[in-house]
């Protein structure tokens, strides 16, 4: 269902699009200020790299994961 403006069409800026992209922005802000170096264990061995990459990593996967639910959703859906 789509938000309805004023003049009868629907509106690009429902409050839940706001909040996701003002979270985007959040999250994109937050990864470029990390920018030391970490070690991290990935199951087995251990990786050091900058924070940021590692953040930019689990931004991405979060967002793969979430249009892949959307996807299935809308493939559920018909």
């Amino acid at each position: 269902m789509r938000h309805k403006d004023r003049s009868g069409g629907t509106s690009a800026f429902t409050p839940a699009r706001i909040a996701v992209t003002a979270l985007a922005i959040l999250s994109i802000v937050f990864i470029c200020v990390n920018t030391q170096e970490v070690t991290i264990r990935v199951i087995i061995p251990k990786v050091t790299m900058p924070l940021w990459a590692a953040l930019l990593g689990v931004f991405l996967a979060g967002v793969l994961c979430g249009a892949g639910f959307l996807l299935f959703r809308r493939r559920k859906a018909r």
